[in-house]
């Protein structure tokens, strides 16, 4: 039976604007190959479209439904949660989209939900507005609990970091979707139509993409090409199921 692959995309495929050696081999051994696979990542900013863009520009060609990003968990979350919602959003075109393709309207007045992803359109004004639907009783989402993330141009806030101010105006902690919660592990099962036995967990990091995939039951593969050294696995109680030094050195064909 083919497998299934969920891969991370910052560290596991690409640095910045730079393909990872091996990277381009691994997408076209899993196309030629016929596995299923989803590029996942917990930036809620950016639309399916943009992501397809970015990895043609690296060389790599695939399609707009390859992408999961924590803003198309979210959606999938709530409109489970609550059909034909509102929402405040103080988030990016990612996450925006993602919320009117599932058909929730978005509102400044009394919502169901504030919900808060990363943007570079982040000031005082919408902390103070979402600090006061979440005392009025609007539900605090936010897509992930990163507190950073990598740019070419370094270290920028991500959504933990956006989120903080609101959480200590209200006292109220979000409900965070995107990993290492493995909410965001199912969505991509179910996107794929796959099952945890059949599927991998490709990532570069022990404390999201690893306990996800470990906690939603799936096999987990840690590449060396990010942010994880060999020394620094041995500091956590739990394992990767494989260990590769990039994607480029797993071995897709066998593993089918």
């Amino acid at each position: 039976m083919p497998m299934s692959y969920v891969c991370d995309m910052d560290g596991v495929i690409y640095h910045g604007s730079r393909l990872i050696p091996g990277a381009l081999d691994f997408v076209q051994r899993l196309q030629s190959a016929g596995h299923r696979f989803l590029f996942l990542t917990n930036n809620s900013q950016w639309t399916p479209r943009d992501l397809k863009h970015k990895l043609e520009q690296m060389g790599i060609s695939v399609e707009e439904s390859a992408f999961h990003t924590s803003a198309l968990a979210t959606a999938d979350f709530l409109s489970r949660q609550m059909p034909g919602a509102t929402a405040y959003v103080i988030g990016g075109a990612g996450l925006t989209h993602a919320l009117y393709s599932v058909g929730f309207t978005l509102t400044e007045n009394n919502p169901d939900y504030v919900v808060v992803g990363e943007t570079r359109s982040y000031d005082f004004e919408k902390i103070e507005r979402a600090a006061r639907l979440i005392h009025g009783g609007a539900r605090f989402i936010a897509t992930n609990p990163d507190l950073t993330a990598t740019t070419e141009q370094g270290i920028v806030p991500a959504c933990g970091a956006l989120v903080a101010p609101i959480e200590l105006a209200t006292g109220k902690r979000p409900y965070f979707v995107g990993k290492p919660n493995p909410l965001m592990m199912w969505t991509a099962l179910h996107k794929l139509s796959s099952t945890p036995e059949t599927t991998f967990m490709v990532g570069d990091r022990m404390d999201t993409d690893i306990i996800a995939g470990t906690e939603a039951g799936m096999k987990t593969i840690l590449v060396l090409s990010g942010v994880t050294s060999r020394a620094l696995i041995e500091t956590y109680p739990y394992r990767p199921t494989h260990i590769f030094e990039d994607v480029g050195h797993i071995p897709v064909s066998e593993s089918g």
